[in-house]
């Protein structure tokens, strides 16, 4: 284990921080009545308009002539294709359809059988990683969080790349297939070198096997018997599905594309959006809802009586019970009003592998969350806003339920993300080439400069 980063004593950082505190304030008034729209948002919670794409559309509401919103079902559009025809053709077709979402994301069009082949063979034969990387990289800077190890290891790649800085479009593509293909295998190995030295357990590597789809290769190479089932890899595969990508104005999505408007190289990028979805606001959600749901289980003693659940999240808003913060978590969208598609798909599809392996209380309490919350969300903060379940809600539980590690839930989110950004990022460097560049007001009261013989 790397030796800790220095700290300053106690008594230092308590200075440090009321000398801060004693020279900085913002009151958030302020930025209301300057009309600063905190966090790119309009008064009435939507985006602000930032950019044009043809990669992808989140549809959660409309609005009338007057500019009042009007709820309507979710759609999740990639390239145009309804990702609900996407799982229906996975389904009825018993077929892995990942890949061919990573092709319609990237080019912008279905892939031929012969395209779509010729794809995944590129794909699996780009899993290995660099010749010494796995062993120099990862295995002697080993991290506690593979979030961490992932950004860092992206980074490194620029070193084993020739053309790393080549802002070609041909180039941005091999690149984004190598990062596509690579980053399974690199958070697999993150987290086998993790258990050995924080956890003190043995680690397994495996290596990739030709001819597998990406949620199989995860599988593969995570479990020490390399054994899993059709439908478990299935279910893997409708997660990475409905991550693939999430429209430009996500946070993630939108650190990838602020980096590349800049001009700089695709590890950059991409790795600055790793770092964007570690944090809790955005890709860390399903962790939470898993800790929620074991503390709601743990207090609720009928888990079948709605009333019992009713008045425990009716707690958890008011603060007095939870973490504290009146969350609910895996409820409520930026976007989403009546409906979450992405939260529908995994619901439906991770029922009958709950129930057959024995997660059946867990999920039937995700389904009472999500039916009961809106109307206690709409009582307690008087609120008329429709809430619904955001994809987050189901996808925690599919991970447990597929035996995969904590560890991995938002590396995992990470993983089926990546064709997404790079889409986008091949958009702005190729098409919107202006450096994103917004303002901020500044507020400083006016000072003089004062000899330090002065200052007191």
């Amino acid at each position: 284990m790397a030796s800790e980063v220095a700290a300053l004593d106690g008594a230092t950082m308590e200075s440090l921080c009321k000398e801060y505190l004693k020279n900085n304030y913002i009151d958030p008034e302020t930025s209301e009545r300057l009309g600063v729209k905190r966090g790119l948002r309009n008064p009435d919670g939507t985006g602000v308009l930032a950019g044009l794409t043809n990669v992808c559309d989140v549809v959660g509401y409309k609005k009338d002539q007057d500019g009042s919103i009007i709820p309507t079902p979710g759609k999740l559009i990639y390239r145009g294709v309804n990702i609900n025809e996407i799982v229906a053709e996975a389904y009825n077709n018993d077929r892995f359809v990942y890949e061919e979402v990573i092709w319609l994301l990237l080019f912008g069009s279905l892939p031929t059988q012969d395209q779509l082949n010729d794809f995944c063979e590129i794909l699996a034969s780009h899993r290995d990683l660099p010749e010494g990387f796995a062993e120099d990289m990862i295995m002697k800077a080993p991290s506690p969080n593979i979030m961490n190890k992932m950004a860092r290891s992206v980074l490194a790649l620029y070193s084993y790349d020739e053309k790393a800085d080549d802002l070609s479009l041909e180039n941005i593509l091999n690149q984004s297939i190598n990062l596509i293909a690579g980053l399974p295998t690199i958070m697999v190995d993150a987290y086998q070198i993790k258990r050995r030295v924080y956890d003190k357990k043995s680690m397994f590597f495996h290596m990739p096997i030709p001819g597998q789809s990406t949620a199989e290769h995860i599988l593969a190479t995570y479990r020490p018997d390399q054994r899993f089932t059709h439908e478990e890899a299935k279910l893997l595969d409708m997660c990475l599905l409905v991550h693939a990508d999430h429209g430009g104005g996500n946070c993630s999505t939108f650190t990838c594309r602020v980096l590349s408007s800049s001009g700089t190289d695709t590890y950059s990028a991409i790795s600055a959006a790793i770092g964007a979805l570690k944090g809790p606001k955005h890709g860390g959600a399903n962790l939470r809802v898993m800790r929620q749901l074991d503390d709601i289980l743990h207090h609720v003693t009928n888990p079948a009586d709605d009333d019992e659940v009713r008045e425990y999240l009716r707690r958890i808003i008011r603060k007095q019970a939870g973490d504290g913060s009146g969350l609910i978590y895996g409820m409520g969208h930026a976007v989403y009003t009546i409906s979450d598609p992405r939260a529908l798909i995994l619901r439906e599809r991770a029922r009958p592998l709950a129930y057959e392996k024995g997660y059946a209380e867990e999920f039937d309490m995700l389904c009472s969350i999500e039916r009961l919350a809106p109307e206690i969300f709409a009582e307690e903060r008087g609120k008329s806003k429709p809430i619904c379940a955001n994809v987050d809600l189901f996808s925690g539980l599919i991970y447990k339920i597929l035996g995969l590690s904590e560890d991995l839930y938002t590396p995992l989110f990470a993983i089926a993300r990546v064709p997404g950004w790079c889409a986008h990022r091949v958009e702005e460097v190729v098409f919107a080439n202006r450096i994103i560049r917004p303002a901020y007001k500044y507020l400083g009261v006016r000072q003089k400069y004062k000899s330090i013989e002065e200052r007191e």
